[in-house]
């Protein structure tokens, strides 16, 4: 068999991983399009819908952010690869619910969303998050990053601060107070730990530390040499 038809099979051949992430990327919005069909999306079917779009937005710009973290801590380099597909999901989600807000609840008007994002800091930090998605979505193939060079590296760099707005735009818009943690405020308080901790795992000092504490773990667990 010729080599370069094998490797070519073993390019278009999927993991294991890839499937999982594209059947979990999908799944959010076929449950929104089974509760539609179903009318299962309570009294209020605009507001569930466009909450739903960015919860899902919120939490695949986690998880893509967490690839890096779980190879420092577990050697899974296979997260590695998958960090675009995730960040892309986000964006998918992120775009669909800012459809939602500006287009099915605003009626595209200019004039009543200019009012809102004015009046709703919410509304501006998820306006702001979803702006800075947009060239990170569009420059996150292959094709921009050899085009840009490091100044690719240091436009994506911009994530963590989206995922920094995208949270407090979160928190901001449940019924609640993370000052004085009252009211609605559990799931923007656990994504807010988390965000967190992801950010403290990719300081340099940080991820230097966790990979050789690793490689020593990984040491010992190997057999010793026969003498």
């Amino acid at each position: 068999m010729d080599p370069k038809r094998v490797k070519v099979r073993r390019k278009a051949r999927l993991s294991w991983l890839q499937v999982v992430i594209h059947i979990l990327g999908w799944l959010p919005l076929a449950w929104i399009i089974v509760d539609f069909l179903t009318a299962n999306l309570t009294i209020n079917p605009i507001q569930e819908v466009t909450q739903r779009l960015g919860r899902s937005a919120a939490y695949f710009l986690i998880a893509s952010l967490a690839c890096t973290p779980l190879n420092t801590l577990f050697g899974w380099r296979e997260m590695l690869k998958r960090r675009r597909a995730l960040g892309l999901y986000a964006f998918l989600y992120a775009s669909l619910h800012a459809l939602m807000f500006i287009g099915v609840d605003y009626g595209f008007s200019l004039n009543v969303l200019n009012e809102v994002l004015l009046t709703k800091p919410y509304a501006l930090m998820g306006m702001t998050a979803f702006l800075i998605l947009v060239p990170l979505a569009i420059t996150s193939f292959k094709w921009f990053m050899k085009k840009m060079g490091r100044g690719w590296t240091s436009l994506h760099r911009l994530v963590y601060l989206a995922a920094v707005v995208d949270v407090a735009h979160y928190a901001w818009a449940k019924k609640g107070n993370l000052l004085t943690l009252s009211g609605d405020i559990l799931k923007p308080l656990i994504l807010g730990l988390l965000l967190i901790l992801l950010l403290v795992l990719r300081i340099p000092v940080v991820r230097k530390w966790i990979s050789g504490l690793r490689q020593r773990f990984k040491a010992r667990g190997r057999p010793s040499p026969a003498r």
